[in-house]
């Protein structure tokens, strides 16, 4: 597989990948059990079980669409009988007041299931939003916004299926996908003995298993220099670990000059008014752990347009 083969995946075919499997159905069954393990009290005492209700989810404010698909999973889980339509698609933009998702049938299956559908909603568009602001800044520089590991609990494939909706790069999915040696992996190792290393097991990932990539974190120019001194189709992907400025543009000198073509990805402590400069240095891909670890939630609303009473009043 190719180190960006998930970015070149339209958004309704990757929420099928990510959103689709049974780690996700499990993360549903969960925020919707957090609610209704035990019943809701209130819809099941107060609502007839005749009445039906049409209304709309409303955003409260301006952002970017993530999570529909969630939506109507979970809408199909617990109220089979609730009609809904997206009005807008993932990847969208929307301001305060656009409705995003109109739905109609049963009061007492859409209510319960309120409160779930919005924060997830609420959550997912808050990454994707906080993704497209990354993006705009490093607009023109030739460099992708790559997300982290740094997701929510049980939450990785949302969150990143979200980064996407952003207009950002997927990185690794999980621990089995892409190989990363970090610094922790060769502890105090030399930085001959660690560009043998790599060249190892860089070796045995690309003949056992099917990996996206095989990338390798430096801390400094030399284990750099030992890594983009290996065999070509060795090491995809280089990560420069906390490195200001102008060593990124030695290390982006010294990459052009022997090994054009491994990509070099800058990481550490990136934020949304540093980004623009650490893009233009010429590394290919710049990692933000903050894409999620600071998102902040986009507020939604459920609106009833009108709750049709049953027959007779």
């Amino acid at each position: 597989m190719a180190v960006d083969e998930l970015d070149r995946i339209e958004l309704p075919d990757l929420a099928k990948r990510l959103l689709g499997t049974p780690l996700v159905a499990r993360l549903l069954d969960l925020a919707i059990d957090e609610d209704l393990g035990r019943g809701d009290i209130t819809t099941e005492l107060f609502v007839d079980p005749s009445r039906r209700a049409a209304g709309a989810i409303v955003a409260r404010g301006p952002g970017v669409l993530a999570g529909v698909p969630l939506l109507e999973i979970v809408l199909r889980k617990r109220a089979g009988a609730t009609r809904f339509k997206a009005l807008k698609a993932d990847g969208d933009r929307f301001e305060a007041g656009d409705p995003v998702l109109e739905l109609e049938g049963p009061l007492r299956g859409i209510l319960p299931l309120e409160r779930t559908m919005l924060n997830l909603l609420g959550r997912l568009s808050g990454v994707a939003t906080r993704t497209a602001r990354f993006v705009a800044a490093v607009e023109g520089s030739g460099a992708v916004v790559c997300d982290t590991r740094k997701t929510t609990p049980g939450l990785r494939m949302p969150e990143k299926y979200a980064v996407r909706c952003g207009g950002g790069t997927l990185h690794r999915l999980d621990l089995a996908e892409a190989m990363l040696v970090k610094d922790n992996h060769v502890a105090s190792a030399t930085p001959d003995r660690f560009a043998a290393k790599v060249a190892e097991v860089a070796a045995a990932a690309r003949r056992d298993r099917s990996v996206r990539f095989v990338e390798v974190e430096v801390d400094t120019l030399e284990q750099l220099d030992r890594i983009l001194d290996l065999p070509e189709g060795t090491v995809d992907l280089v990560l420069l670990d906390n490195m200001d400025d102008a060593t990124l543009r030695e290390a982006v000198a010294r990459r052009d000059q022997v090994r054009p073509g491994v990509r070099l990805e800058a990481s550490g402590g990136v934020t949304l008014k540093s980004v623009a400069a650490t893009a233009a240095t010429g590394v290919e891909r710049v990692a933000c752990g903050s894409l999620t670890r600071d998102a902040v939630w986009i507020d939604f609303g459920l609106d009833l347009l009108n709750a049709v009473p049953p027959s007779g009043g």
